[in-house]
């Protein structure tokens, strides 16, 4: 009977485990740092957003690309009919209104290619053209004629102009690289800003359970306090001093679960956690342990980030623009050449009769502009153009020592919180042994009750210093990976990694 009862008792544990494990998983689950980052660097609406961005920059870069390449064009006009008077002129050089019923159709098939390094277009044509004449008069019957160029290669070269093929092909790459790695960096951005709103929550949980704590101690010295005060042993206002040191406690749990709800929300929403109703944190009071090179995050930080690009970029685009200046304001000329085939057909032949015996056709021809007199707006604009590019050099300089600055600082300060957490962690432990103490000395009547509030408030700081010290070691550890683009912790550069 015994071993019965043992049987149902065990069975009844085992369903109770599952139960209570399902019950868990249902509410919540323990999220560690890591967890909340990767999630939020796949979920959040700002992922998508940089994955967006990083789509429409691949995209650009394809359009950049295209203009390098052979273009073939189908265009014309089918139909192309009129039926209206049209002012004829007469064989005595008078001029009449006739009525006219035509149709003008064409088709024309080109490929071009064009020649980045010199501006140059090549081209190769093929067209027809038909013409309708509809009216039925007593001097003629409607007919059809057809014209065409069978074959047709030219080139268009412009001279002394802004190519802006060959300065596109110099900046563009610069501007793709540069967006695939500002991907990389919002990615890490994502992981600073997700790091601070889940150490909001960590520290209201924390909170909570200080507080909480707080509560059952207040409570417990409150009633030893009332058994004291019935034998006189303490004052009346001792007394009130410790009940409402337990109220404002009670308040401090109901202020911290209100705290709770909303850090919660905000982290769920931004890291796309919407399906997570209790959200728990675990501290990640393990920190790891690396030396960062400051000259070794400087040449990472060179290597990888977009900023190094975008000093180039912005140079060459202030090249490009006095380019431009000296192009579009100077003299201009272009080379126009074609050579080909052509032919024309009787009335009413057939359209293949345009392939039959075609003649030689050849086109030269260059059209050219010199400014004589412009008051001094070419050299307005070339100065402008300069005085610019000076301006950008300036600023990319500046900005060139900011960036070394930014990076040795980050590396600065990150070596300097490892060693604030150590101790804040020990200062954490020595006020909360202390508080334990003194609390104890309290209950025998060993020490005054102000002494009491004194450890029990600087109990609570140390917790909070310790807390903001982890938060502040992680924002710097993850701020120096986006400085960087390099994981110093496991020896790897992200750029590789992500893209």
């Amino acid at each position: 009977m015994n071993k019965i009862k043992f049987l149902a008792f065990a069975v009844s544990l085992f369903f109770s485990a599952n139960i209570n494990a399902q019950d868990s998983q249902i509410s919540g689950r323990v999220f560690t740092l890591k967890e909340i980052i990767n999630i939020a660097r796949q979920q959040s609406i700002a992922s998508k957003q940089a994955e967006t961005t990083r789509e429409n920059r691949f995209w650009q870069f394809q359009s950049y690309r295209s203009n390098y390449k052979p273009q073939l064009v189908l265009d014309g006009t089918i139909p192309g009919f009129n039926r209206s008077f049209d002012e004829v002129r007469q064989e005595d050089g008078s001029y009449e209104f006739l009525p006219v019923s035509i149709n003008n159709s064409e088709i024309n098939l080109r490929l071009r290619q064009p020649i980045g390094a010199t501006g140059t277009q090549l081209f190769l044509n093929s067209n027809i053209t038909r013409f309708d004449n509809f009216l039925d008069t007593d001097a003629e019957d409607p007919y059809h004629l057809y014209q065409g160029n069978p074959l047709e290669i030219g080139i268009i070269q412009p001279l002394f102009q802004y190519n802006r093929l060959k300065w596109d092909k110099r900046i563009e790459p610069l501007r793709y690289e540069e967006s695939q790695r500002e991907y990389i960096e919002s990615l890490e951005e994502i992981s600073v800003f997700t790091t601070r709103r889940f150490f909001d929550l960590m520290l209201s949980q924390i909170n909570l359970e200080i507080a909480e704590k707080n509560v059952a101690n207040n409570d417990t010295i409150f009633k030893i306090a009332q058994g004291r005060y019935n034998l006189g042993k303490i004052a009346e206002n001792e007394l009130l001093q410790l009940e409402l040191q337990l109220m404002n406690s009670r308040q401090q749990v109901a202020q911290s679960k209100l705290d709770i709800a909303i850090r919660s929300l905000r982290l769920r929403t931004w890291a796309g956690l919407t399906d997570i109703e209790n959200l728990q944190l675990f501290l990640p009071e393990e920190i790891p342990l690396f030396i960062v090179d400051e000259e070794v995050a400087l040449v990472h930080a060179k290597a990888n980030r977009s900023e190094t690009i975008s000093f180039e970029r912005r140079k060459l685009e202030a090249d490009a623009d006095i380019a431009q200046a000296k192009g579009d304001t100077g003299p201009q000329a272009d080379l126009f050449a074609r050579f080909g085939l052509t032919n024309r057909t009787d009335r009413n032949a057939s359209v293949g009769d345009l392939y039959k015996n075609p003649e030689n056709q050849q086109i030269v021809q260059m059209g050219f502009e010199i400014p004589i007199m412009d008051w001094g707006r070419r050299k307005s604009r070339v100065k402008t153009a300069e005085a610019n590019q000076k301006f950008v050099q300036y600023t990319v300089d500046q900005d060139i020592i900011n960036f070394d600055e930014e990076v040795l600082t980050q590396v600065r300060q990150f070596e300097m919180l490892k060693e604030q957490v150590r101790i804040t962690r020990v200062a954490d432990d020595i006020a909360q042994r202390r508080y334990n103490i003194t609390k104890n000395r309290y209950l025998i009547g060993k020490i005054a009750i102000t002494d009491m509030n004194i450890a029990l408030t600087e109990k609570d700081e140390a917790k909070s210093r310790y807390i903001q010290s982890l938060e502040d070691y992680w924002l710097s550890y993850f701020t120096l990976r986006q400085l960087t683009l390099y994981d110093f912790e496991n020896g790897f550069q992200i750029i590789s990694d992500e893209l």
